[in-house]
């Protein structure tokens, strides 16, 4: 029998593996779903077998399909480490990579990216930037940071922005609060509250940028550093605020506060990795993107890696 199996399909097996649903898989491996289900069926059709069983959520390998995803697991990393190997000699093997952040719960995912990223290119100078920037772009027309953690993007700016991932910001509220009762809030519902917020300028808010400000609404505000500090204040009613769902899963496990949906379809917010124009192709600059992107997908709850 004729093998028409490409290293295409290995990463679509291994996507739905680690993924455990055909929409996420399509979203970190930048395919339709209908793409990734015709690669998916054309290897059923090949092998007279399912790979994985449909009616399992997640999805759940078959015996066939645990073979493939294993030759997968042998398969990708060779195939990585020699293309990162060819990219070393092809560009050097010594660079940089100063991060800076503009976010306060970008830290939950970055130190993890950063650790992988640390055991593929070991001779990479990693770094972050220290302290909070609220204008981190800024710092790579100075030649102070290499890549730069952004919420939005500037077309005018000769800066490459490349997709992170998409999220959906929650407000969050005491359980006794009286907007609890609501199925979700709009912009309305801050005026007469506290908004509690990190130390940061207005733009830089998605709850702000997109939702408040358009709508001529700018309740009172209280700051602080720590994310549990602020749910700590909301838990107290001292007021009300807006972070990713992400951040704050474990708290709402708990039931330590209330998640609301901002507008009635929701407040999603973006992150994008900014890279000065001219370096944007450097190998270990995209590596380090696929991996935030990898890293993201199976560690944080609810992200989109289609924006």
């Amino acid at each position: 029998m004729q093998s028409i199996l490409e290293l295409r399909h290995l990463k679509t097996l291994a996507a739905i593996r680690d993924t455990g649903s055909l929409t996420r898989a399509a979203e970190r491996l930048h395919l339709t779903q209908s793409a990734l289900s015709h690669q998916l069926r054309q290897l059923e059709e090949h092998y007279a077998m399912p790979l994985f069983a449909r009616k399992s959520a997640p999805l759940k390998l078959t015996p066939a399909g645990e073979r493939l995803v294993a030759l997968a697991d042998g398969v990708l990393p060779q195939i990585a480490g020699t293309e990162r190997d060819i990219a070393k000699l092809r560009e050097g093997e010594a660079g940089s990579l100063r991060i800076a952040v503009e976010c306060h719960t970008c830290f939950d995912w970055l130190m993890p990216a950063m650790d992988t990223f640390r055991g593929r290119w070991p001779e990479v100078e990693l770094d972050i930037v220290s302290g909070f920037h609220a204008d981190p772009v800024g710092l790579l027309f100075d030649d102070r940071a290499d890549l730069a953690i952004v919420s939005d993007i500037d077309p005018e700016a000769r800066i490459h922005f490349a997709p992170l991932f998409a999220y959906d910001m929650v407000a969050l509220l005491a359980n006794d609060h009286p907007l609890a009762g609501k199925a979700w809030l709009s912009a309305g519902d801050f005026a007469d509250e506290t908004l509690i917020t990190y130390p940061v300028p207005d733009e830089m808010l998605d709850l702000v940028r997109q939702v408040l400000k358009p709508a001529g609404v700018n309740p009172k505000r209280r700051t602080t550093e720590l994310t549990v500090a602020m749910l700590q204040l909301v838990a107290s009613r001292r007021g009300i605020a807006a972070l990713p769902r992400w951040s704050v899963q474990h708290y709402l496990d708990r039931g330590y506060v209330v998640a609301k949906p901002v507008t009635e379809n929701g407040l999603t917010a973006r992150l994008y990795a900014a890279m000065p124009q001219e370096r944007a192709g450097a190998a270990y600059l995209r590596d380090f993107v696929d991996i935030v992107r990898e890293v993201s997908a199976a560690e944080l709850p609810g992200i989109q890696l289609t924006l």
